[in-house]
């Protein structure tokens, strides 16, 4: 399978989210979840507004299929400005499948206060929801086996990796 490059999908993000940064006093937090969506909101930030405020999430003790997958994460802060009530998050990640860590990554940023939006930005959509979570930008839709996992690995370059029992097919 032939995977888009990830410049192309982070390039088509950045022009969807243009309009929301137009007015210069009302910029919108950009908040990245990590590791890859904290890749991909630094590029865009980059991109469109280098002054904007980056956050970045670590979700790992939010997600309600911690024990029963058995993770072991290695724990990151998380970091949002100290500010958020009433403001407009763009909340980034590379993948979105099951909608857990969406879910997730909205209960850390209500601990830290009350946004009056989020929108979600995602590389890539693979469906297969268990949580109606829809994303409001995707750079791309792919359909994988139920076997297949994609990754965006990196930072420098980044690349998506899809990953199977059988072999390993880079972007």
């Amino acid at each position: 399978m032939s995977l888009p490059s990830v410049e192309s999908l982070i390039e088509k993000l950045t022009q969807a989210l243009t309009p929301y940064f137009s007015n210069p006093e009302s910029q919108p937090v950009i908040v990245g979840i990590e590791t890859g969506g904290v890749w991909i909101a630094e590029q865009i930030r980059r991109r469109l507004a280098p002054a904007a405020e980056l956050g970045r999430l670590d979700i790992s003790f939010y997600r309600d299929d911690f024990t029963r997958k058995g993770l072991h994460p290695v724990v990151k802060p998380s970091s949002l400005p100290t500010d958020i009530d009433g403001s407009t998050i763009i909340l980034i990640d590379d993948v979105l499948q099951s909608g857990r860590t969406v879910r997730a990554a909205m209960n850390v940023i209500f601990d830290y206060g009350r946004p009056q939006k989020i929108l979600l930005a995602i590389l890539i959509d693979r469906g297969q929801r268990e949580i109606p979570v829809q994303a409001d930008f995707v750079g791309a839709s792919l359909s994988l086996d139920s076997n297949s996992h994609i990754k965006l690995e990196g930072p420098e370059p980044l690349q998506l990796v899809i990953k199977t029992l059988d072999r390993d097919v880079d972007s």
